[in-house]
């Protein structure tokens, strides 16, 4: 008897590589988001942290600014998972490490869009959160471990 692949199963989970553990270190022990940008910009962790702080100043001036760390770090983990071989869906899980930096330039730029009126953008942002097997509110409690 031969076997055939489960065509009603979806894709497997996309788990990134650890391309970025030397920045993760550095932005987990308190080190300048800016700095470790400029050190690792293809790290889609350090565009997230960058966002996030944006975010918590609270301003005009400052969701713009977030929405521009966001969009960079959103486009550089879309690269990494296709990298990985994503093909546009399926789980990108949060409980593995290299792929929080993607997921919370997501969030962050779902929050941005939405401060600066980009509703449509927002949406997309927030259900692509959920199209990948992870909620708002898990993505959210992964911002306070490199803080």
């Amino acid at each position: 008897m031969s076997t055939h692949e489960n065509l009603l199963q979806g894709p497997e989970p996309t788990l990134l590589p650890d391309d970025y553990p030397a920045a993760r270190e550095r932005l987990t022990s308190g080190d300048d988001p800016v700095a470790v940008a400029a050190s690792a910009p293809a790290s889609s962790l350090v565009w997230a942290v960058l966002a996030e702080g944006a975010l918590a100043a609270d301003s005009p001036a400052g969701n713009v600014e977030a929405y521009a760390y966001a969009r960079t770090g959103y486009h550089r983990g879309l690269d990494a998972l296709r990298r990985a071989g994503w093909r546009g869906q399926g789980p990108v899980p949060a409980s593995h490490e290299p792929n929080q930096g993607f997921l919370r330039s997501l969030l962050a730029l779902s929050r941005a869009a939405h401060l600066i009126g980009e509703e449509d953008e927002s949406e997309r942002c927030a259900k692509f959160l959920a199209d990948s097997g992870t909620s708002v509110d898990e993505v959210r409690a992964l911002t306070l471990t490199t803080k």
